[in-house]
């Protein structure tokens, strides 16, 4: 019998039980890359993440005969729905072994959960914030994930969705760019050459993480701008603003940001990450004795260049802006040396960048899928 009981976040054994279970599951997987420990173990901080300050959520855990078996966790997100005029609870950090019973005794607490506080849909994968990667892995079983960017998970997982009664909400599509036919024609570098000239727009590079981060606030502002068109889009706090972007510089590399800005203002981004995946998964979700030690041999070493954010505020695209950044995201992967580019999770309604992506060479290879279910 499955017995589902709920996570207390003050106990360190109840959260050690719920963080350590992938770890189990996906033991000697080839392609899952673990998250670090002490970065998924602050989701579950309710002092430490900002998602609680207006928002609420909980987690719950699967187990049988003494042996935990799934977990999930439901989110209520009060600003997104707010500013959607929806009723809507997320679901997140799913995981379940092969047994259709334990992921429907997780979701039943979680239905339970949700119509308890009078929402109407549940919508999932979707985490915490912009970071935590969106939906569930449909398509691309045979590649391995950007770094801890986008979820990774065994193909019974969707199955179990349908069965569910969850349909499709929207598709994430990642995009593979090799460099050797990731070339753009020269008109394109033109046009981005002109839309600076009479925009009025430069494009902004670092040689540092001091310099990076004294224009960390502006560059947080304008990522929430950017997006106001987007399907996940929610305007985010002051403190949800300084968390990710406390969070990107982390794993920032200076060259490897790039501003578009007029009049020293902000008005588009491209950020860009060393793949460091290989060093995460041989870290095994620690950083210490050894592990970030590797991670710094590894953003050297990579071949491989996630691309997690690419955008350019509304008043600025189809004026020459998007050419410009898709100029710089050339720049960025040749100069950088990397043989290898992962732009990942672009939204299927965003057409207009899919359809660039596509006329550049990316080929899409990996799809993450978001459900949804009325309750």
């Amino acid at each position: 019998m499955v017995k589902i009981h709920r996570v207390d976040t003050r106990d360190k054994a109840q959260v050690r039980r719920f963080l350590r279970l992938p770890f189990r599951l996906y033991s000697g997987h080839p392609l899952w890359v673990p998250p670090l420990l002490i970065d998924a173990a602050t989701q579950l901080d309710r002092d430490k993440h900002p998602f609680y300050e207006h928002s609420q959520a909980d987690f719950f855990l699967a187990s049988r005969d003494g042996h935990d078996v799934g977990r999930i966790a439901v989110l209520e997100n009060t600003r997104y729905n707010a500013y959607h005029e929806t009723r809507q609870a997320q679901f997140y950090l799913f995981e379940t072994v092969d047994d259709f019973e334990v992921a429907e005794a997780l979701f039943a607490r979680v239905f339970e959960w949700a119509r308890a506080r009078h929402l109407n849909q549940l919508v999932g994968p979707k985490g915490f914030g912009a970071l935590d990667g969106y939906g569930m892995l449909v398509e691309g079983f045979e590649f391995r994930p950007a770094m801890t960017m986008m979820n990774y998970n065994p193909p019974y997982y969707p199955a179990f969705m349908q069965r569910l009664g969850f349909r499709k909400e929207v598709d994430f599509v990642s995009h593979y760019l090799g460099i050797d036919k990731f070339r753009l024609p020269a008109r394109v570098h033109r046009i981005a050459e002109r839309a600076a000239r009479r925009g009025g727009l430069q494009v902004l590079r670092f040689r540092s993480k001091r310099e990076l981060r004294a224009w960390a606030p502006r560059i947080g502002q304008t990522y929430n701008r950017a997006f106001v068109n987007n399907w996940e889009y929610y305007p985010l706090t002051e403190r949800e603003i300084r968390f990710l972007t406390d969070n990107l510089m982390t794993v920032a590399h200076p060259r490897l940001i790039k501003i578009i800005a007029r009049e020293e203002e902000p008005v588009g981004f491209l950020f860009a990450f060393p793949d460091v995946s290989a060093a995460l998964q041989r870290a095994k979700g620690r950083l210490l004795p050894f592990g970030l030690v590797d991670l710094l041999v590894e953003f050297k070493r990579t071949s491989w260049v996630a691309i997690n954010g690419a955008g350019i505020l509304p008043e600025f695209q189809g004026r020459g802006g998007n050419a410009l950044l898709y100029s710089e995201l050339e720049k960025t992967i040749r100069q950088a040396g990397f043989r290898h580019a992962d732009l990942t999770q672009v939204a299927e309604s965003a057409v207009q960048m899919r359809r660039d992506l596509e006329t550049l060479g990316g080929v899409p290879y990996k799809n993450h899928r978001v459900f949804i279910r009325d309750l």
